[in-house]
C-alpha cells in the first residue's frame, strides 16, 4: 500500500526554508564528505531559537509543531517547549526517535529524523509498515563534530542514495538549537515506552506535551543531562487513547518516569553512576514526569506521576 503521507516530502520543505533563511537562522550549509549537505546549527555557528525550532519539525517528519510558550514556574525556567503532531506515532517513532546507531572509528551518534524510514534498519518499522523511496533525505546528529566520510558512505547505501541527496543537520547539545530540539522529544519518549510496555500504538489518536527549557551547558554531559532532567522530571504529555479504563488508568501508571528503579537523581550523576554506558540506564526512566491520558471511549482523564521542581533547579542552576 503507497503511504498517504511523506514525511521525507514534509521535512525537505522545512528544510528548504533552513537553507534559504540560514544567515538570518544564524546557522551554516556548506558540502561535506563525498558532496552530501552539511547544515551546522550549533557546531562553529551559534544557531538561534528559530532554528531549533524548525530542526525539532524536521525531525517530527514535517507532522509535528513546536512552539515557545511561557513556562508557568520562573524559578525553573522562563520558557517551555510546546509540541503536537497530527500524526504522533508515525512522526515521533518512524521520524523523530534518535533510533539509527552510526559510528566510525572516534565519532558515534544516534541518527534521527526521515532517513530512517528509507534505511528501515530498526524493528520499530514493522510495525508501523511505514517505508519510503524519496529523492532526497535528512540525517540529524546529536554531536559536536561533522560525519565523517565512511558515515556518508554506508548511509547513501543503506538508503540507495547518491550522497548528495543526504542532508545532515547537526546540533551538539550544548548548542540552543541542540537543546530545544532535544526538549521537544518530550512527546516521543511518552510514545517510545507504551511501545515498550507491548502497548496497542494503533490506539494512539492524539498527543502534545511540554516541558521546561533548560540552560545551556557547557560540556555535553551537563548538556545531555539537563535536556534529560527537563523531560523526566519535569515534562508533561497528554494522550488521547482507544481503550478501557483499567487499561488506561494501568497505563497512566506505568508511564511516568518516577516507575522506574533509577529515579530519583540528575541524569548526569545517574550517568556517571553506570559508568557513563548509556544503555545500562534503566530504559523505563526514560519518559515524561507526568502523564495525562484522555479515553477516547470513555471520556474519563487518568493521571499519573509529578513534576519534580527540586531535581530540575538542581539540574539547570547546581554546576
Amino acid at each position: 500500500m503507497k503511504n498517504k503521507i511523506s514525511i521525507n516530502e514534509k521535512a525537505n520543505k522545512l528544510l528548504d526554508f533552513l537553507v534559504q533563511e540560514k544567515d538570518k537562522l544564524g546557522i551554516e550549509v556548506f558540502k561535506g564528505p563525498l558532496g552530501c549537505n552539511i547544515i551546522d546549527a550549533g557546531v562553529r555557528t551559534k544557531g538561534s531559537v528559530e532554528a531549533g525550532l524548525i530542526v525539532s519539525e524536521i525531525c517530527l517528519g514535517g507532522l509535528g509543531k513546536t512552539n515557545l510558550l511561557p513556562y508557568n514556574n520562573i524559578e525553573i525556567s522562563a520558557y517551555a517547549i510546546n509540541v503536537y503532531a497530527a500524526e504522533p506515532v508515525l512522526s515521533c517513532l518512524g521520524s523523530q526517535y534518535a533510533g539509527w546507531s552510526l559510528s566510525s572509528g572516534d565519532f558515534f551518534s544516534l541518527g534521527s529524523g526521515p532517513v530512517r524510514s528509507i534505511a528501515q534498519k530498526e524493528e520499530i518499522f514493522k510495525e508501523l509498515k511505514y517505508k519510503e523511496k524519496p529523492q532526497n533525505t535528512i540525517v540529524v546528529l546529536e554531536v559536536e563534530k561533522f560525519p565523517p566520510e565512511a558515515i556518508v558512505k554506508k548511509i547513501a547505501a543503506d538508503c540507495n542514495l547518491e550522497p548528495e541527496k543526504i542532508s545532515f543537520i547537526v546540533t551538539p547539545t550544548i548548542s540552543l538549537s541542540g537543546n530545544i530540539q532535544v526538549v521537544s522529544r518530550v512527546l516521543e519518549v511518552a510514545i517510545h515506552k507504551i511501545h515498550e510496555l507491548r502497548f496497542p500504538l494503533e490506539r494512539i489518536e492524539h498527543g502534545l506535551g511540554f516541558a521546561p527549557l533548560p540552560p545551556i551547558a557547557k560540556d555535553f554531559i551537563t548538556g545531555m543531562g539537563r535536556t534529560n532532567d527537563a523531560i523526566i522530571y519535569g515534562g508533561v504529555v497528554q494522550l488521547m487513547i482507544q481503550g478501557s479504563d483499567s487499561e488506561l488508568e494501568e497505563l497512566s501508571r506505568k508511564l511516568p518516569s518516577n516507575s522506574s528503579k533509577d529515579y530519583g537523581k540528575p541524569f548526569k550523576e545517574i550517568f556517571k553512576n553506570y559508568e557513563m554506558d548509556f544503555y545500562k540506564i534503566d530504559g523505563s526512566l526514560f519518559s515524561p514526569a507526568v502523564i495525562i491520558i484522555n479515553s477516547v471511549d470513555s471520556g474519563k482523564t487518568f493521571r499519573g506521576g509529578k513534576v519534580n521542581e527540586e531535581l530540575i533547579k538542581k539540574s539547570f542552576f547546581d554546576v
